[in-house]
């Protein structure tokens, strides 16, 4: 039996491919179209548009107003162009002097700090982020004159006793790192005023020591392991900022209202099922932001809109991660999930802020964007 040989007309398979072009190239447009009449899509335009102003070091109120955002690129041209003006002006001569005082270090290929560090005991300011350095070194305690310790980000595990030591230190920064513990000595710093050790993933508790802060008015301990408020922080009678949401919160302690000072309460992302009525009697609190899914009861006054509390009910719609990875790569992408999540959070309160009034609850949706 010989071979089959199909023959085909040429202009029938290419009337028929034109038509399937055709029919591509309008699907493609009302796909573009749609795209760009989502509402994901401007959520995303204005969240580039405001990481583009913070690296560029552009305030909020010069690209925000009354909640709406300017995502004009004229705009940003205008701003940072007049921003170049002003870091030129005679200012930036006033502040040269004071750089002799400030320390600072970035970057992977740091795996531990310079040895010409330890001589320069005069700084006042350390700033070390994005390194692979692992501990701070005990001759820290020679920096009598530090204010600020800021070391985000790097790989420290453990934090020296001889931090004790800087009597005059006014803020400390240690978030995401990979410590376990706080060591009691950092209850002798008592001009402490700023304490964030967010991120860290693995913190349980605060040394009892700590309740010798009390002039401390900023908490974050957000993003560990926490299962209930440490008992220091309740004691720290200054404070006006607690931040200790994505954590393992079942409930909060009733006695809650000694933080009489207290402005700022953030717990979303706990699995608190109600909130106690000590609350309502923290009458400086503008701000509770609070996750809802297992929340059964709450004080009705925290919706009164009498109040000058705002209070925001959010509707978490997490990602289950189920994808299998390495234990060390697992700790990373979670690290950078919730550094990423924190600024999403921070601008949406600082946004809120700025409001009038609050919606009654909020969806939050999680969405990943390439920076």
């Amino acid at each position: 039996m010989g071979h089959k040989v199909v023959v085909f007309d040429i202009s029938v398979v290419r009337a028929l491919w034109e038509t399937r072009v055709k029919k591509h190239k309008a699907w493609q447009k009302k796909e573009t179209e749609r795209i760009e009449q989502s509402a994901l899509e401007r959520i995303k335009e204005e969240w580039n548009f405001v990481a583009e102003c913070r690296r560029k070091g552009i305030p909020q109120t010069l690209y925000c107003k009354n909640g709406f955002i300017d995502t004009s690129v004229r705009i940003l041209e205008k701003i940072e162009r007049n921003s170049l003006i002003r870091q030129s002006s005679p200012s930036k001569e006033r502040d040269k002097p004071s750089s002799k005082f400030v320390f600072e270090l970035s970057g992977e290929q740091w795996k531990e700090l310079p040895d010409l560090l330890k001589k320069q005991t005069h700084l006042k300011e350390w700033h070390i982020r994005n390194t692979l350095i692992q501990s701070i070194p005990t001759y820290i305690e020679l920096f009598q004159a530090m204010r600020i310790l800021d070391v985000p980000k790097n790989q420290i595990s453990h934090l020296p006793a001889e931090i004790g030591r800087l009597t005059n230190l006014k803020e400390l920064n240690v978030s995401f790192n990979h410590l376990k513990s706080i060591p009691p000595e950092l209850g002798d710093c008592e001009n402490l005023e700023k304490l964030d050790c967010s991120g860290n993933l693995e913190l349980t508790e605060l040394p009892f020591e700590l309740s010798n802060l009390k002039k401390v008015i900023f908490v974050d301990i957000s993003a560990n392991k926490f299962s209930s408020v440490p008992i220091c922080v309740l004691r720290m009678s200054n404070l006006q900022w607690l931040d200790i949401s994505n954590n393992n919160l079942n409930d909060l302690p009733q006695d809650i209202d000694r933080l009489e000072e207290l402005q700022t309460f953030l717990l979303y992302k706990n699995k608190l099922t109600y909130l106690p009525y000590e609350l309502l009697n923290l009458k400086k609190l503008t701000l509770l932001v609070v996750s809802g899914d297992h929340l059964v009861e709450l004080p009705t006054a925290l919706c009164d809109s009498s109040t000058p509390l705002k209070f925001v009910n959010l509707m978490d719609n997490p990602i289950d991660n189920t994808q299998c990875q390495d234990g060390e790569e697992m700790k990373e992408s979670e690290q950078d999930r919730q550094h990423f999540d924190k600024e999403f959070m921070r601008a949406y309160i600082d946004d809120l802020k700025e409001r009038e009034s609050v919606p009654s609850y909020t969806t939050k949706v999680s969405f990943s964007l390439q920076l």
